[in-house]
């Protein structure tokens, strides 16, 4: 604590940033490690297995087709209209299909706004007419203009993805502080499998480059960087699998490359809103007093990042290689975080089936936040697990793994219109959610 008090006012003194994450020469070289130069002088390590395999099998067709309408007023309006619907995907309590169903949601840009008159508004009560005096006609409705509408119509294959198809490639990403190695049983596990797995650092995390301008760690910086990568490796069906800010990146792949990205996993992603910096955080300090508080920062993290807080947590921390990173870039990442086009309509447009991961005990992320997506979403499966947290990828693995593998080996079944096939694979591990329903205003 005092070596790190006395380097930051170092620091302050001399204005150079303290502890820069460098590139760190593997101790794995022969475990699927390597570099990948995404731009000149901007290096990543990635961590790539490649087992041998055999070619896939093709899935069944969905029609994906849907109305998003965005009203002045701050209102969403979703209708699915197309056949995806007739699947297991969705279904009433009683168990019955409904062909077409609608979300009604306010955005989450209005919600500090002062409400707009309604768009609909209910007519005055008619005084009764006196003598022969005829009663004066009712005002007509004023019609509700939207402000945005957005047609979607597409056909999607969604095929079980086994580890011994060849065209099937996974891609994990981390979020801010973290790197490839919190991944690191899901990266074996599913290597184990057959599968092709595919793990980057982000720049300034693990053994990647650091740059020492905030620029670098903006969210376009660091999409441009993972879509580089994506490129080298993709196959042509991919699985994005994202933990916290890295599920931004994924759903940011996901609408770039609709045809390329077969399923998506996001776990404790947040909500589907547009990612903008907050101006009173702690993160908004120097970097030079960040890095004097970075011994209680790493606490914080530990406290909210798992349920626990005991020495087991504590290995995990320090083998995932969590939370090692300079204050400089902590600072930059949390500052960089702007994305104005990632909102509720830009979630809406994804096609893609997404499984939703929550910890229960997550102190970062709301429960809500992971339900609102659900609900914003074409056709999504959330799956709460309570004995997890933020870093329930670490906490609980097991149960990760066996979720994910699960979901990575569904398929939609379009045999028949009229009923339902109960014994699907997710059908006793997912919690469904239905999309026909409205929020509370």
């Amino acid at each position: 604590m005092l070596t790190s008090i006395t380097e930051g006012i170092l620091c302050c003194l001399t204005g150079k940033v303290a502890s820069l994450v460098l590139p760190l020469e593997s101790t794995e070289p022969s475990n699927g490690f390597e570099f990948v130069e995404v731009k000149p002088g901007r290096v990543l390590r990635v961590r790539h297995i490649i087992p041998e395999r055999q070619p896939s099998i093709t899935g069944s067709s969905v029609h994906c087709k849907r109305k998003i309408t965005v009203y002045r007023n701050g209102q969403l309006v979703i209708e699915n209209l197309g056949d995806v619907l007739h699947s297991e995907i969705l279904q009433c309590q009683n168990g019955d299909l409904e062909p077409c169903s609608t979300v009604e949601v306010e955005l989450a840009d209005y919600k500090e706004m002062p409400s707009s008159p309604d768009p609909n508004p209910v007519p005055p009560p008619v005084p009764p007419p006196l003598g022969d005096q005829k009663p004066a006609p009712p005002p007509r409705r004023r019609r509700r203009k939207p402000k945005r509408t957005v047609q979607i119509d597409s056909k999607r294959m969604i095929s079980s993805c086994k580890g011994t198809h060849s065209d099937v490639a996974l891609f994990f990403v981390h979020g801010v502080g973290g790197s490839l190695d919190i991944w690191s049983s899901q990266l074996d596990f599913f290597s184990r499998l057959g599968y092709e797995v595919i793990a980057p650092d982000l720049a300034g995390h693990g053994a990647s480059t650091a740059p020492q301008i905030a620029a670098a760690y903006t969210f376009y910086a660091l999409a441009e960087d993972l879509r580089a990568i994506f490129k080298r490796y993709a196959r042509k069906r991919n699985i994005l699998i994202g933990h916290s800010y890295g599920v931004s990146f994924c759903t940011f792949l996901a609408h770039e490359y609709p045809d390329l990205v077969h399923k998506v996993v996001m776990i404790n992603g947040g909500g589907p809103t547009a990612l903008e910096p907050s101006l009173c955080s702690i993160f908004q300090l120097p970097s030079c007093v960040l890095h004097c508080l970075s011994p209680c920062l790493a606490w914080s993290f530990l406290k909210a990042g798992f349920a626990r807080q005991g020495a087991k947590e504590k290995q995990l921390l320090k083998q995932g290689n969590a939370f090692n990173v300079s204050p400089f870039v902590l600072r930059a990442m949390m500052s960089g975080q702007y994305w104005p086009e990632g909102d509720e309509v830009y979630h809406a447009e994804l096609t893609v089936p997404i499984l939703l991961v929550h910890g229960m005990c997550d102190k970062f992320v709301p429960m809500d936040e992971d339900q609102r997506m659900a609900e914003i979403l074409l056709f999504a499966f959330l799956k709460v697990i309570e004995e997890g947290s933020h870093m329930v990828m670490m906490e609980c693995p097991d149960t990760v793994n066996t979720l994910l593998h699960e979901f990575f080996l569904w398929e939609p079944d379009m045999s028949g219109k009229d009923s339902i096939k109960k014994d699907t694979v997710l059908s006793d591990s997912l919690h469904t959610l239905k999309i026909n329903k409205s929020m509370d205003k």
